[in-house]
Parts: C-alpha cells; structure tokens; sequence
C-alpha cells in the first residue's frame, strides 16, 4: 500500500464538514467549554483498500461536550444510508473527540462517486457525515497511528491482536466478569532517553531539553486494554476500566461489569499499543430482577 504522508489530512478534511468554531467544539485555548446540552457530529475519516477487493469506511465522532456522555438508539436520529440503517455505528457516545471508532466494510464494486451517510441527531441538531472513495481521503495504518496517538509514525508497527469473553446473560442485580487477552509487536518502541547526551557535548549542545528528563516523559506508550460501552440502554460500570501498561509482553485484563438496566449491550474491550487500536465485542442480556 502507498504510504499517504497526510496524517490529519483526512480525517481534518472530513471534520471540516461538520465541525463548527473551535469554541464550539470545547478548544481549551478558546477558554469556553461545553459541559453538557451540546450535540454530537458524526466524522468519516477516510477509507482503506482491503485485499479482497472490498473497501473500508473509517467513521469518528465528536461529541461537543466536555463531560457528558450522550446515548442516541439505532433508529431514524442515528442511521445509515443507502441500504442497512445499522451499520454497527456506536449508539453510547463519550465526551469530546474520538478518531477511527468504528469501521463500515462495502463491496468491491462500491461506485466511486457513492455517497455512505451516517446522520445523527443530538440535543435537537442534526448532522451528516458522508464518506465515498475520494482518492485524497484513501488512509492507511500510518495516518491512522498520528491521528490516534500524535506520535511520530513507526510504519513496522503492527495492530495488536485480542481475543476475550464470548456472548454472555446475566440477571440483575448480579455483576458480570469479562475477560480479554492482548499481544503485540512491542511497537512503537519506548522514547529513547535524552541522557545519553551527557557524555556527548556534540549532542548535548543541540539539545534544547534540559538533562535529566522527567522519567514520565521517556516512557514508551505500552500496550494496556481498556473498557467502553459501545451500545446499551443504560449505565455501566467496570472495574477496573483498564489495564496496566506493559511492554514486550502479552497482557490479560479482568473487569467486573456492574449493570443497573436490563437490556441488551454491546461492550467493547479496546486494545492499544500507544499507537494503533484492536477491538474485541461481547454482546450482554441483561435480565431484569428476579
């Protein structure tokens, strides 16, 4: 695959369709943030070539409040066309920004000008995003890696692989207990430390950092696992919601999910190496009380 230097390019483009003033979309610079009553736009951050001949489209969100976390069911305010309204689209949505959050796979003969449209209607707005094979908006795992970490790209880097709990019932009150396993390359590697310059005067006369550097800041990202809510009619709580960090080896994450609404939820456990993200899903029936 060509490697696309963009980086924000393609998803910027898209947001640029649907994104207001920085003050509205909680700019910390601007010095106004939205705590709640704000909508959610959807974004297309751009698509993929897949090697059977199918195509990927990359889909984000940003949600224009600080704070609150805005729920919106699969239905006529959160829906795709052409064809299937349900495009596996989240319906639970966490505050502020969130890049590359789901991912909508169309056929090989998808027509070059065909339009995908996910509308979401939030706090009385309504707002499209419309992703179509736009050749400046092609992305690959590098433009990806920026958007999702603002790192500098390591183009070896490799996604993690996960695996965790199949679909599991539970009848409230009772907790459930989910389980995820994740490995990875041991990419990107950990920042390298500036103190080596200090037996180097050459290196360290063009060093504008002052030696030493705080250990928090030569840390590599580490691969963890993490908990979200991606659909489900009310709270969840898990314990924890992440994972340690780790580095060079796999990790296993064990969270208790507290639930308070009976229904059916889609939980996501998300792991990362600080760089690119994996998804592993479990379907839950909550049942009422007995």
């Amino acid at each position: 695959m060509t490697r696309l230097f963009i980086s924000f390019a393609a998803a910027g483009l898209a947001l640029l369709l649907c994104t207001p003033t920085p003050a509205q979309v909680n700019d910390p610079s601007s010095g106004i943030q939205f705590k709640r009553g704000q909508d959610v736009a959807p974004v297309f951050e751009g698509w993929q070539r897949n090697t059977d001949g199918t195509y990927t489209f990359w889909f984000g969100y940003m949600n224009r409040n600080w704070e609150e976390q805005v729920d919106v069911p699969i239905g006529a305010e959160n829906s795709f066309e052409p064809g299937n309204p349900d495009r596996g689209q989240p319906t639970h949505f966490y505050a502020r920004r969130h890049f590359f959050a789901f991912k909508v796979i169309v056929p090989k003969d998808w027509p070059t000008d065909q339009k995908l449209v996910w509308t979401l209607t939030s706090h009385g707005k309504t707002t499209k995003a419309k992703g179509w094979l736009e050749p400046t908006w092609e992305v690959n795992s590098g433009v990806i890696s920026e958007n999702l970490s603002g790192r500098t790209v390591d183009w070896s880097n490799e996604p993690p692989t996960i695996t965790g709990s199949g679909p599991q019932t539970v009848t409230l009150p009772n907790t459930l207990t989910l389980t995820a396993s994740a490995t990875d390359d041991g990419l990107p590697k950990p920042r390298q430390s500036r103190r080596s310059t200090a037996n180097n005067p050459a290196k360290e006369a063009f060093n504008p950092i002052p030696n030493p550097i705080p250990e928090e800041l030569l840390r590599g990202p580490g691969l963890n696992i993490r908990w979200i809510v991606f659909r489900g009619p009310g709270p969840v709580v898990f314990d924890p919601p992440s994972s340690e960090k780790v580095m060079g080896k796999p990790i296993s994450s064990t969270t208790v999910v507290s639930f308070s609404v009976p229904g059916k939820y889609w939980l996501r456990a998300i792991a990362s190496d600080g760089a690119l993200e994996t998804f592993h899903d479990v379907n839950v029936t909550v049942n009422p009380a007995q």
